[in-house]
């Protein structure tokens, strides 16, 4: 496990990183890559939508143009912090929650789409906080996850390893089917000097 899968030490990572975020994050995540993204979903403007791990709120910007409202998690309120100075803090369209993947604060299924990126790779027990989305997630619905693509090389992959979760597509395959999930699906992108730092991954509540 590496070292920022830990609650605790992953609050204090965006504590600084936090002031520099929006900055730092067009050089791995960038607008070219969510709309990407966006296009792997079948959605509609009236459908309840999770981001799990919202961050500063880059994401959820990107799916207020597919949808009316959404609904917006994390555990960082450094983070929060950033995105309430964006959307503000307690009005339409954005529903701000500060809490923990694995303990989703929300009815059993309450969402046509659960999306998260950037995320996955700080939770202790990914498979757990994925069986949280299936959970919150209406029968039939949507999750989409983007984390890092694990590296091809010796050592990269141990330098990855030390620090957070890199998977490949078959670990993401194992993680979402024990999850639950169904039709899982994945799709690889990036930023054009690294096309694919990124693994996306797709697939349905069961009905």
């Amino acid at each position: 496990m590496g070292i920022l899968e830990n609650k605790a030490r992953a609050r204090l990572f965006y504590k600084y990183l936090s002031k520099v975020y929006d900055q730092v994050n067009p050089f791995i995540w960038n607008e070219e890559m969510r709309t990407e993204a966006l296009d792997l979903l079948d959605i509609e403007s009236e459908m309840t939508v999770l981001d799990v791990g919202c961050g500063t709120g880059f994401a959820t910007e990107g799916l207020l143009e597919r949808v009316d409202e959404v609904y917006a998690l994390d555990q960082s309120e450094h983070q929060l912090e950033q995105a309430y100075a964006k959307f503000g803090k307690r009005a339409p369209p954005v529903h701000f929650h500060r809490g923990d993947a694995e303990r989703l604060p929300f009815a059993t299924d309450t969402f046509d789409v659960v999306w998260s990126s950037g995320s996955i790779e700080y939770w202790p027990n990914p498979i757990l906080a994925l069986r949280e989305f299936r959970r919150v997630l209406k029968p039939g619905g949507q999750v989409l996850v983007v984390g890092p693509n694990y590296p091809d090389t010796f050592l990269a992959q141990k330098l990855a390893d030390s620090i957070m979760l890199f998977y490949d597509e078959y670990e993401a395959d194992r993680m979402f089917k024990r999850a639950g999930f169904e039709d899982v699906k994945h799709a690889f992108m990036g930023p054009s000097y690294d096309p694919e730092v990124a693994i996306t991954t797709i697939g349905r509540a069961p009905e």
